[in-house]
């Protein structure tokens, strides 16, 4: 569980603390050694003003550092991390409880739960982050890298040039460092296979001699139905599925395509372009064509900011809420709301939607239909397609 939004979160001096006015300073205006002299010394932390996570931590030993040692590691631990905004230590032990046939509260939990997110959701969908030591600890040295301006280019490189305020620049920086972009992405054909099937479809679907659009532009319904059934998007969208206009993952599909290069519209008939064509049964090259395409070309170029800087948290694994990371590049970018006021986490999310559509439809966003945080855990696969999408781009 951890933050790098000084706004909540501050340190609390014991020693001032003694003399009756606590003495709040946010972290970026005090050194851990300032407040941690002694052994025995105990530093108070509050994480999430709303949760209201109180730790206690106390100086253990002070022993000597050898300069190739890591700035922090992680020695030990236990039980799973709480998700964010759970509601704090009354919020946690709800799902806890309700999850454990062996809690002596098992029964009352599942019928609380039941109350508050409804009959229909299951507790067991819930999926606490565990506890992994050498997990954290590839974090914990994540943040201690950062990568110079000369290794960025392409479009990440122009954000960087775009930050306004340092702190922009170092976070985006520390950010880059730790999605590895020099790692090299492997991609073998099966799993490129599965997440590409819903555009290889569409593209065998229109073949070498197009489809004849409706009146309106739209795919006849006979081929919205095809795709509604066989691509599994009645599983998952209420409706007849005949008519694109009102089957959204159909027609959401097709736009998708289009926008990418893959399909045309060429005097009332869908068709292939020559690219399409190529990839059609090429399911690694279409695999990275989509990812040089993500996040595709925007007439609003906060959006297509928003989408890389998305991506670059995807392929960071952070822990940290991510629209709340968007949200703050993006101010550093010198983007703000139509009124003039900062960007919230909640319009970061709008900005990144049609990032998040596209890796929904590849499988690499899955969410519960019970779960009531509304939770998309990126697989693998979201964390490769990431960092393919920020080291690769249409020339």
């Amino acid at each position: 569980m951890g933050s790098d939004n000084d706004d909540t979160q501050r340190i609390i001096d014991e020693a001032l603390a003694g003399l009756g006015s606590a003495d709040i300073r946010t972290l970026a205006q005090v050194r851990l050694d300032e407040v941690l002299v002694d052994v025995g010394d105990k530093l108070f932390y509050a994480y999430d003003f709303g949760d209201d996570w109180q730790h206690v931590i106390r100086l253990e030993a002070v022993l000597a550092r050898e300069a190739s040692a890591p700035q922090a590691i992680c020695t030990g631990g236990r039980q799973p991390g709480p998700a964010e905004d759970c509601g704090g230590v009354g919020g946690y032990a709800l799902p806890v409880a309700a999850t454990d046939p062996k809690h002596p509260d098992h029964a009352a939990a599942r019928d609380h739960y039941a109350e508050i997110y409804g009959p229909e959701t299951d507790p067991g969908d819930w999926v606490p982050t565990q506890f992994d030591p050498d997990r954290i600890n590839r974090v914990l040295a994540d943040r201690g890298s950062i990568a110079s301006p000369h290794e960025i280019t392409g479009p990440p490189g122009d954000l960087l040039d775009g930050m306004q305020t340092t702190y922009g620049q170092r976070q985006w920086r520390q950010l880059l460092a730790s999605a590895r972009l020099d790692d090299p992405v492997l991609i073998d054909t099966d799993a490129a296979a599965t997440a590409v099937r819903p555009y290889a479809w569409l593209l065998e679907r229109v073949g070498d001699g197009g489809i004849t659009l409706t009146q309106a532009g739209y795919l006849p319904p006979a081929h919205v139905e095809a795709a509604f059934t066989e691509l599994g998007y009645d599983k998952v969208w209420i409706g007849a599925g005949n008519r694109e206009d009102l089957t959204y993952p159909v027609l959401h599909l097709r736009q998708s395509a289009q926008q990418v290069g893959l399909l045309r519209k060429h005097r009332g008939r869908l068709l292939a372009t020559a690219r399409g064509k190529a990839l059609r049964s090429d399911p690694v090259g279409l695999w990275w064509h989509l990812a040089e395409r993500t996040p595709v070309a925007s007439a609003d170029r906060s959006v297509y900011d928003a989408g890389l800087l998305y991506l670059a948290a995807l392929a960071a694994e952070t822990s940290d809420n991510i629209e709340t990371i968007v949200a703050e590049l993006l101010d550093a970018l010198g983007w703000m709301g139509g009124d003039g006021s900062p960007i919230t986490a909640q319009s970061a999310a709008a900005a990144i939607s049609d990032v998040k559509d596209t890796l929904r439809r590849l499988g690499f966003l899955q969410r519960a239909r019970s779960d009531p945080d509304r939770r998309e855990p990126p697989t693998r696969n979201a964390v490769d397609f990431a960092r393919a999408a920020l080291t690769a781009w249409p020339s």
